[in-house]
């Protein structure tokens, strides 16, 4: 949570939804969230307050989750064997396009 305000300052475009998971739950992060201009899509903790917190937006998280999990069987992803932020981004994109192809079977 401390670094995730670093990383919505990062973002070159404001996105619609902003999903996270209950290590992001907190009302400081999401006040952020909406001054950006975002939705937030993070549950609350069993004791804080009920927000509005859409399920369909949420459920989709896995997927995101599944494709780190498919691109970190890449040994050169999984340990960042890449010296340069360059470098690695290029074997990023390998490893999905290579995962691209393989799930829609061209």
């Amino acid at each position: 949570l401390p670094m995730a305000p670093g990383l919505l300052d990062c973002l070159p475009d404001v996105p619609g939804w902003v999903v996270g998971d209950l290590g992001l739950a907190s009302d400081a992060f999401r006040e952020r969230i909406w001054a950006m201009g975002a939705r937030p899509a993070i549950p609350p903790r069993r004791t804080d307050a009920p927000v509005a917190c859409p399920d369909w937006v949420y459920a989709n998280r896995h997927l995101v989750e599944n494709l780190w999990a498919r691109l970190k069987e890449w040994r050169a992803v999984a340990t960042r064997y890449e010296k340069t932020a360059r470098s690695f981004l290029g074997v990023l994109c390998l490893a999905a396009t290579a995962d691209w192809i393989k799930v829609t079977k061209l």
